[in-house]
């Protein structure tokens, strides 16, 4: 069992003062171990680093001419784009402002369609019963409404002559 003051140790001895003193060659030793191992490491970490770029590069390799050329003309792609949506849209708004102004006087031939339909209908119904009465003809002509041409007789047949 221990103590509270912990396990009684014997005084040190001069054997065991001069073994713990390092001398100057353990001293070259521990740094020249210490100079390799960091050595080392630093090489796993630059073989590391170099794979990584290797694999980068192979990857970058790999990429076909025609995606790298595609993925370098994209910004400018996205730019034409771009402008041509803004261009369409300024379209779009002087469309919108044209057949705004042009509204009004579709309405108004809305409106008088029907009443021009309907004095031409009038009009026909005027020569129809004008055309009735005797002389009508005479004053076809004179209004300059022209007469169906009489169809022709058909030439009379004449039958061949036998030989």
């Amino acid at each position: 069992m221990s103590t509270p003051q912990g396990p009684r140790r014997k005084p040190p001895t001069a054997k065991t003062l001069s073994s713990r003193v390092p001398s100057p060659a353990d001293i070259l030793s521990a740094a020249q171990a210490a100079a390799a191992a960091a050595q080392s490491a630093a090489g796993q970490a630059l073989d590391a680093a170099q794979l990584t770029a290797g694999q980068a590069f192979d990857v970058a390799v790999r990429l076909p001419p025609a995606s790298a050329q595609l993925a370098a003309q994209l910004p400018d792609l996205v730019e034409n784009l771009s402008k041509a949506i803004d261009r369409l849209n300024s379209t779009i708004d002087r469309l919108d402002r044209t057949l705004a102004l042009a509204d009004p006087a579709f309405a108004a031939y809305d409106s008088l369609l029907p009443r021009l339909e309907a004095m031409v209908g009038l009009g026909e119904d005027l020569f129809g019963a004008l055309s009735k009465l005797p002389g009508a003809a005479m004053l076809g002509r004179f209004a300059g409404r022209a007469t169906e041409p009489p169809a022709e007789p058909e030439p009379p047949r004449t039958r061949g002559r036998r030989k």
